[in-house]
């Protein structure tokens, strides 16, 4: 299963509809708990879903509205007995907060610290790149491995079945016949969370090819030099990166408190300049499946 859980959309200020920021992304038996603000844990009890979920946890930067509910969700697993490992991530410059706030958690928990200081792999199938904010932040891309998909009717003419299709898969050959024989490719799926930045390299990299973008949209384009003089983006801005990247779904969050929580005129903003793009403007506690897999080009 594969699920987006949003948990939070506010920025800085949350308000009585809007919690801080936090999203769960349910990814083949992994969850991805990424920037939980304050409140975190309680949004989850909303939401439905379980701090048990939860295997890896990732901080862009560390602003108190993308990290402040770290020790409630830790506290949380401790309660609920964890006993598989946690792994968190987040930019090396934040150790010194990041450590204060699993020191004031209930221990007891399989915690693995995984500070990062650069673009690159930090887990598997899980890359970083630097973005452009105050204060050093990084986005996350989750990447699938392009595969191949089975064809029942082409295994069944080739007299292949049962364990003979996972040995087939696990081989490439079996007997005269070759796995590109009986399948077609399966591109591999991505997601990319994009928070707290001016536009950057960084965040077209991120952004580049994937099913489904989660970024921030803060400001109106009426408000593109608020936007400029915090480092955050505009609605507009937001569509322009889901354009040039060739992005399945853009979703946006992180929107400031001087908006009413309407947010449709900013929906509107992005889809002005978002091409292909499908738009969802998030509100808390939105449960996003995540998109259908698109044709190989």
């Amino acid at each position: 299963m594969r699920e987006l859980v949003v948990l939070g959309t506010a920025s800085q200020v949350p308000t009585r509809t809007r919690n801080h920021n936090g999203y769960l992304l349910l990814w083949d038996g992994e969850g991805l708990l990424f920037d939980p603000g304050e409140g975190t844990q309680r949004q989850m009890i909303h939401a439905g879903v379980s701090a048990t979920q939860i295997t890896r946890i990732c901080l862009t930067h560390v602003h108190g509205d993308h990290c402040f509910g770290l020790p409630g969700v830790l506290s949380r697993m401790a309660l609920d007995g964890v006993a598989h490992p946690v792994h968190l991530h987040y930019p090396a410059s934040g150790e010194e907060l990041v450590r204060a706030l699993v020191a004031v958690s209930s221990p007891g928990i399989d915690l693995r610290l995984y500070p990062h200081g650069g673009a690159g792999t930090v887990a598997r199938g899980l890359e970083v790149r630097p973005l452009k904010h105050r204060i050093e932040t990084y986005g996350y891309r989750l990447t699938e491995p392009d595969g191949r998909t089975f064809l029942p009717d082409l295994l069944a003419a080739a007299g292949i079945w049962g364990s003979d299709v996972g040995r087939l898969q696990r081989e490439g050959r079996l007997g005269s016949v070759r796995r590109e024989d009986v399948s077609v490719p399966r591109p591999g799926q991505g997601f990319a969370f994009v928070m707290d930045t001016a536009p950057c390299a960084g965040g077209e990299e991120l952004a580049d090819g994937v099913d489904l973008l989660v970024a921030e949209s803060t400001f109106s384009n009426d408000d593109a030099g608020l936007a400029k003089e915090y480092r955050h983006l505009t609605a507009g801005q937001a569509g322009e990166l889901a354009a040039s990247a060739a992005v399945g779904t853009l979703v946006l969050t992180h929107f400031s408190s001087r908006y009413s929580d309407d947010v449709t005129p900013l929906a509107r903003q992005a889809k002005e300049r978002a091409g292909a793009a499908t738009i969802i403007a998030a509100n808390d506690l939105d449960r996003i499946a995540f998109p259908k897999r698109r044709l190989q080009p």
